[in-house]
């Protein structure tokens, strides 16, 4: 983190900037430019290879017309090729006037690469059907498929199932003829995070 030796006016925006490096770090460069001088006054987490005195150019944000608070999010190359999605804040003094604009730059290329691996482990395209040699008798995926439609149906997951969710559970997987299959009932007790013995008990209130 480096600074110019220029006033404290803009000191609460240089500890900002710090805050958003270090939270992202190592992926985010903020840069502070002081609009009174047009130069770089502040760069946290340097990935630009920016200096502090470097000219802004940001003649533009000092005409009153400027109404935006915050530009972007836009793109942008680094110097080392990577791509850039940057933001930029114009900070205003307690008269509304423009007096710095704080720049965001995050290095989205290894989370691009991470998402192409991703798509490319994830891709459909070099799955076969299941096959029904293996498949025909795969009541476990029987039962996770039901089990998982059900709670879809009702807006509920695995951790959020009372007593009664799962007792209605087992009663409607009895129905779908899910405890046919051998240790099935080990299954959907391990499953439900229930004793066997109560899935028994369930069960023998069907016969009851």
């Amino acid at each position: 983190m480096t600074a110019s030796p220029s006033d404290t006016a803009l000191e609460n925006f240089r500890t900002i900037a710090d805050a958003i490096a270090t939270l992202f770090y190592p992926h985010a460069e903020v840069v502070l430019h002081d609009l009174r001088t047009q130069k770089v006054d502040y760069i946290a987490n340097n990935l630009s290879k920016r200096e502090i005195g470097d000219d802004s150019s940001l003649e533009d944000m000092l005409s009153e017309d400027v109404s935006e608070r915050n530009i972007g999010p836009y793109e942008k190359l680094n110097w080392d090729g990577q791509k850039i999605r940057s933001l930029s804040s114009v900070l205003r003094d307690a008269q509304g006037r423009p007096l710095a604009v704080l720049c965001i730059n995050l290095n989205i290329s290894l989370f691009e690469n991470a998402k192409a691996a991703l798509d490319l482990f994830l891709s459909p395209g070099k799955l076969i059907p299941q096959p029904d040699s293996l498949f025909r008798d795969d009541w476990q995926e029987r039962i996770n498929t039901f089990l998982h439609a059900w709670m879809r149906e009702r807006q509920l997951s695995l951790n959020l199932l009372t007593r009664d969710h799962k007792r209605e559970l087992v009663l409607a997987l009895h129905a779908e003829g899910a405890f046919k299959g051998k240790s099935a009932s080990n299954y959907v007790a391990n499953v439900l995070n229930m004793g066997r013995a109560t899935v028994y008990k369930h069960l023998k209130e069907l016969k009851g």
